[in-house]
């Protein structure tokens, strides 16, 4: 009897340990099952239909996770507005040429007609990404949610957080250190560098007043005639394709062009070039499979970095404004 009672206590005490455990691992797979079942799927065929009617949507979507969950708190700070008394995220000059911040307020109202109050915009800016990534080409990732969107915008230590595309490959891979993500990590996200466009803004300084050496002789005059003025207008269409065999597909062609000195940022040389992150370049080369596994990983734990769960932050009404705004 002894035993039978021991061993009961045993069993609650475990499943406390459990409850416990997982009340406070924050976020968890299919957080609103009960309270807005239909929130994946509205979100899903919003992006899907908005990814038919404007293709460069899913680039928008992929490049908000990073610009978002790397600085400090995966939260949806990047989507608020400034305000008198605070410059946004999203109107730095780090975050210049990004856009399409509309469309997250479309699926945002999608969601509320459905379970008002309930899904937050950090929880839909990371599955958009997710989505997107899929319209792209690349792999479905399985991502927890459960995350609340903060209350303020960081543009004051973004720069703090946030690797940029000049910095030495010593503190790009220091930043993406920080949020625990290693160098077959770093290499695999900036793989997201296979898509999209990049503004001549960034690019200048590659062709203008000399060529650097370091370019494919062969690629030049592509960049040359997108880009023909040494200080282009910023609010100009001029941009030159990330990948232009396959612009618009997530795939590993990104690796064999950097291999060939066609990567149009230095980041993107530096990546084929630097002894420590070669290696994975050249095996996400030859493997697209191997990309997809260390993408999905990295845009995992990047998604998971440090976010508002619980009783903190809370559940904005509108994605571009903090609740006591309304």
């Amino acid at each position: 009897m002894g035993f039978k009672v021991l061993f009961f206590f045993a069993i609650l005490f475990f499943s406390a340990v459990c409850a416990f455990a997982e009340d406070n691992s924050g976020l968890v797979m299919d957080y609103y099952k009960d309270t807005c079942p239909q929130a994946e799927d509205i979100i899903r065929e919003q992006v899907k239909l908005l990814y038919k009617r404007h293709k460069n949507t899913a680039f928008s979507w992929l490049r908000n996770i990073f610009h978002d969950c790397f600085v400090e708190s995966c939260d949806a700070s990047l989507l608020l507005d400034s305000t008198r008394r605070m410059l946004s995220e999203k109107e730095t000059d780090r975050s210049f040429g990004m856009r399409n911040f509309r469309y997250i307020e479309t699926i945002k109202e999608a969601v509320e007609r459905e379970c008002p109050g309930v899904v937050s915009c950090a929880d839909i800016l990371v599955l958009s990404g997710r989505d997107g990534i899929v319209a792209l080409g690349g792999p479905y990732v399985s991502l927890k949610t459960g995350r609340r969107d903060g209350r303020k915008s960081r543009a004051d230590i973004l720069e703090q957080h946030l690797p940029d595309h000049n910095e030495s490959m010593s503190v790009v891979l220091e930043r993406f250190a920080n949020v625990g993500i290693n160098t077959p990590g770093v290499v695999a996200l900036l793989g997201a560098h296979s898509v999209g466009r990049t503004h001549c803004m960034k690019l200048v300084h590659r062709l203008y007043p000399e060529v650097d050496p370091q370019l494919n002789p062969d690629h030049v005059p592509h960049m040359l005639k997108k880009c023909p003025d040494p200080i282009p207008d910023p609010k100009a269409v001029q941009y030159v394709r990330n990948d232009r065999g396959t612009p618009m597909k997530l795939d590993n062609n990104y690796y064999r062009n950097i291999l060939e000195n066609k990567g149009l940022m230095l980041v993107d040389h530096q990546l084929a070039m630097d002894k420590r992150t070669k290696p994975y370049v050249k095996k996400m080369a030859k493997s697209q499979d191997y990309f997809f596994k260390e993408f999905a990983r990295a845009i995992t734990i990047l998604t998971e970095n440090n976010p508002l769960t619980g009783t903190k932050g809370e559940i904005r009404k509108q994605c571009n404004l903090a609740n006591k705004l309304h």
